[in-house]
């Protein structure tokens, strides 16, 4: 890959961010942007999920349009700046520190014992010692408690939740309609879901 493109998008977001440019794009800060950075998002997943490939590149260019444009606005701050390029360092960086298999040739059985080398490296980089340390809170509250879950059985947390009781066996639509019941629930008591 030559990056004549990406050099393209990040001189396209310059002239959009400067005096003459576009007001609104001059105007918006990570706070306005982060509904569409999300947005975005779920539209490409939308892409996967329909195996639309036209649909998948174009949402992933929307994915990366924000990515820079988040950049870019970070670039312009007053005493803490960085740039796409400090972005794509602090990335490739990672990725190398994250796969020790592969750059320092670690040996390891398999993908699970990748994925745990994975999470003791992060871990130990971000000085985590709880389940609950860099979990999401801003994340929706089914994955939020998706991640919880999953947390509290990495570190052999004991959760005591109360059973769904049904005497039908589980199936999707029967799952969905318990959590549809519960959102209802919820906000019929005013708490958001």
């Amino acid at each position: 890959m030559s990056g004549s493109e990406l050099q393209r998008l990040v001189e396209v977001m310059d002239r959009l961010r400067s005096p003459g440019g576009c007001p609104w794009d001059a105007e918006q800060t990570h706070e306005s942007l982060v509904k569409y950075l999300l947005e975005e998002s779920y539209e490409f997943i939308d892409s996967v999920d329909a195996k639309d490939r036209e649909g998948m590149r174009e949402e992933l260019g929307d994915v990366l349009l924000q990515v820079y444009f988040h950049s870019r606005i970070a670039q312009d701050h007053p005493t803490d700046p960085f740039s796409i390029e400090d972005v794509a360092r602090a990335i490739a960086d990672k990725l190398i520190r994250r796969h020790p298999h592969v750059f320092e040739g670690l040996q390891v059985s398999g993908t699970e014992e990748i994925i745990d080398n994975w999470e003791e490296i992060k871990a130990k980089e971000k000085g985590r010692t709880s389940a609950l340390d860099g979990v999401a809170l801003a994340q929706p509250a089914l994955p939020l408690v998706e991640k919880l879950l999953y947390r509290a059985e990495k570190y052999k947390v004991h959760v005591q939740l109360t059973k769904y009781q049904s005497d039908k066996p589980a199936t999707e639509e029967s799952v969905g309609e318990a959590l549809a019941s519960i959102i209802a629930w919820a906000r019929d008591n005013e708490i958001d879901p």
